[in-house]
């Protein structure tokens, strides 16, 4: 949601804080201080993070509000599943922006990784973004942290030498127990989803996937990424009519059984690269989260942990 307001000569002056207090009463000022604190409030188009700040006639706000917590996330030690000079591998939460948005800059894993890098480096960090993962998908992602590990890991990326292993839970009983999946998927723009075409030029989506198990009216599904499209896992399997399981945006449905899904079940279980320094290939995994786990039998979420 986003409030837009145009303060005029009677506001000039006026703390930001205070002025946006005075026009959206629903939220404490507290929550008001938050939202700007974490990056929801743009003026004149340029995000502004001072509360103090003194508003004057005739400016453009606009508040961005996506309806989450206003705490910020932070990592601890736990979520670390690989680090050193070079790299750094995050276990992301399910819930968690990979990167800025126009509702928050702090709390987002790119800004929390940063103060989690400054905290034990005496140079400020340098990070390279070579991967993303949707907000509720959940699992491992790589960062370079170095300037002489950014070219090389972004090339592993680019060349497709990455290999990417998710999990994912798919609707109904598919096919073909191993099947690679070609597909050229283009962005609608109203809805802003992505789409397989078979009419129109797009970006080709490349995937793997081998059966795990069926699982009620389900189908649990080991997926290799070839390329790495935004959506591309959720779009081409809802495309093949198996749509992941909690996923609604894509038409999948929110219960299995008896439990409820809030979110895609989809989890990068599993990256393997070649390590910028010493040419070893790095291979890090991230255990099922406990929402994911308890929508399989146990022996198979244990198989992943």
């Amino acid at each position: 949601m986003v409030v837009r307001l145009a303060p005029n000569q009677v506001h000039t002056g006026m703390r930001l804080d205070t002025y946006l207090h005075s026009e959206i009463e629903s939220y404490s000022k507290r929550a008001i201080r938050q939202i700007i604190e974490i990056g929801g409030v743009h003026v004149d188009g340029r995000r502004v993070r001072r509360c103090s700040l003194e508003v004057a006639a005739g400016q453009r706000i606009e508040v961005h509000l996506d309806g989450r917590s206003l705490t910020p996330f932070r990592i601890t030690s736990d979520l670390v599943l690989f680090h050193d000079e070079f790299l750094i591998a995050i276990n992301k939460p399910a819930g968690i922006d990979t990167q800025p948005t126009v509702a928050r800059f702090q709390g987002t894993l790119y800004e929390a990784l940063l103060v989690w890098l400054d905290r034990r480096h005496l140079r400020r960090p340098e990070i390279g973004m070579v991967q993303r993962l949707d907000r509720n998908t959940s699992g491992v992602i790589v960062f370079s942290i170095h300037p002489k590990a950014h070219r090389q890991i972004t090339q592993q990326f680019t060349d497709h030498q990455a290999v990417k292993t998710y999990l994912a839970m798919v609707v109904g009983a598919v096919t073909a127990p191993v099947q690679e999946l070609r597909a050229t998927l283009i962005r609608e723009r109203k809805s802003g989803l992505m789409r397989v075409s078979n009419t129109y030029p797009g970006k080709e989506a490349r995937s793997r996937y081998r059966l795990i198990a069926p699982i009620g009216g389900a189908s649990l599904l080991e997926v290799e990424l070839i390329t790495g499209r935004t959506h591309q896992v959720r779009a081409q399997f809802a495309a093949l009519g198996h749509p992941l399981m909690g996923d609604r945006q894509y038409g999948g449905p929110r219960r299995l059984g008896k439990i409820t899904i809030d979110r895609q079940w989809l989890h990068s279980h599993r990256l393997r690269l070649i390590h910028p320094k010493t040419g070893l290939p790095v291979v890090i995994t991230a255990p099922l989260p406990d929402d994911l786990r308890k929508t399989i039998p146990q022996e198979i979420a244990d198989s992943y942990s």
